[in-house]
Parts: structure tokens; sequence; C-alpha cells
């Protein structure tokens, strides 16, 4: 069992920043990938950005790229998630997800993939 807790949330005006963190347990933490999602209001949930286990890979949705960056620290047992210029758009509930699969080398940025999830972590932009 892998439990995640995501932290960081709040309430931002357009343009500024924030970072997200989710810590895990476990002892293989650096085995899992790991993934960001959100889900804004109305909206499905949606991918927003993974990284390999070793963070050789990383991914991001179109809406982000460029705008935010995943990083990891396997000593930690913590994936973050910086977010920079943020836009009232970014406003969800961003979760983080952790695929367990030895097979899985490159992230997916299917989130039915991903076995483990946290309850999420609010963010509000205001424009």
């Amino acid at each position: 069992q892998v439990q995640l807790v995501e932290s960081g949330g709040g309430l931002v005006q357009a343009g500024g920043s924030l970072r997200l963190s989710c810590a895990a347990s476990g002892r293989t933490f650096s085995s899992y990938t790991m993934a960001w999602f959100r889900q804004g209001p109305g909206k499905e949930r949606e991918f927003v950005a993974a990284i390999s286990r070793r963070a050789v890979v990383t991914k991001y949705a179109d809406s982000v790229k460029g705008r935010s960056t995943v990083s990891r620290d396997n000593a930690k047992n913590t994936v973050f998630l910086q977010m920079n210029s943020l836009k009232p758009e970014d406003t969800a509930v961003y979760y983080c997800a952790a695929d367990i699969s030895p097979l899985r080398v490159v992230p997916t940025t299917d989130q039915g993939v991903y076995d483990y999830w946290g309850q999420g972590t609010e963010v509000t932009v205001s424009s």
C-alpha cells in the first residue's frame, strides 16, 4: 500500500508561483513513476506532468509546458511540481499519482495506469 499526501496548494494571483509537494510512504519510492493530474471546476481530471523513477524522463501537458517543472527527491520520498506564471485556468484540485509497475520506463499520461492517488491539494488562481 502506498499513501500519497499532497501539500502546497493555496490562493495565488495570476502571474504568481506555487510549489506543490507530494510525500509518499513506502521504502520503494524510487521505483515508482510519479505524476500530477488536476481537475478544474466542472472539468474532467487531466494530466499535468510526470517523471520517471530516476528523473531521467519528464512529460508535460501542453497547457503547462514552459511554466511548470516536475522534480523528485528519492531520498525524501517526495515529488514536486513547481508552477510559475499561473493563470486563472490553472485553478483546480491537483493530485499526485504513483505507477508502481516495473515494466514502464517512460511515464504515461494515461491516468488509468496509475495505481495510487493522493487526496489532492487545491490551487486557486485569481485574476
